[in-house]
């Protein structure tokens, strides 16, 4: 019998009495966002206004971002990304089961310094590829620079917020790497890996 997603309760400052919630929505209150699943249009668009939101109710209150997501589109990963970079509050990443493909590259984007992996994820780097080509090849050629700028844009965020050297990064996402937990972090892709 699948479990669903449970509700809690939840008193709002100045209720009564608690209403009850589902669990996420719970967690989002308290600025744990959680991202595991595919990363999609309409689930980025979630999580990028769910981290706008929280930064604009209060600015000095950091949040944190748990992962275990097998990747998925490029756009809206790269707009996850971005968004944890423009706004005020410390994002922290916490890789738990796997941050591969998109979802290690939203793992590098947390705060230097509180980027996290539990001792028994991991994670899995390479370069975007198109999934979406079925046109005349003037589209293809089109769409391929838009694929080797984004490629390249990707590079430079893992050699600046990583530390790796930059012929590194580029051989190692030719290809399909992957690390455990302790790699990881002597990657630069986490800074510590949690105790167990």
């Amino acid at each position: 019998m699948p479990v669903g997603v449970p509700k809690v309760p939840f008193r709002a400052p100045g209720d009564e009495d608690a209403n009850w919630v589902d669990l996420y929505n719970r967690l989002y209150r308290e600025r744990l966002l959680f991202l595991a699943q595919d990363i999609n249009h309409e689930i980025a668009n979630q999580l990028m206004g769910l981290m706008v939101y929280l930064s604009a109710e209060d600015a000095n209150k950091d949040m944190f971002s748990f992962l275990n997501c097998p990747g998925g589109s490029v756009i809206p990963g790269v707009g996850i990304f971005d968004v944890m970079q423009i706004i005020v509050p410390d994002v922290h990443t916490i890789c738990m089961g796997v941050a591969a493909s998109m979802g290690s590259f939203i793992l590098i984007g947390g705060e230097i310094t509180k980027r996290i992996a539990l001792p028994h994820a991991r994670v899995m780097i390479h370069q975007p590829a198109s999934t979406y080509y079925d046109g005349p090849a003037a589209d293809f050629h089109n769409e391929s620079k838009h694929v080797t700028m984004l490629r390249d844009y990707i590079t430079k965020c893992y050699i600046e917020r990583t530390g790796t050297p930059g012929e590194v990064i580029q051989r190692d996402l030719n290809r399909d790497v992957f690390m455990s937990a302790t790699e990881a972090q002597a990657y630069g892709i986490v800074d510590a890996v949690a105790e167990g």
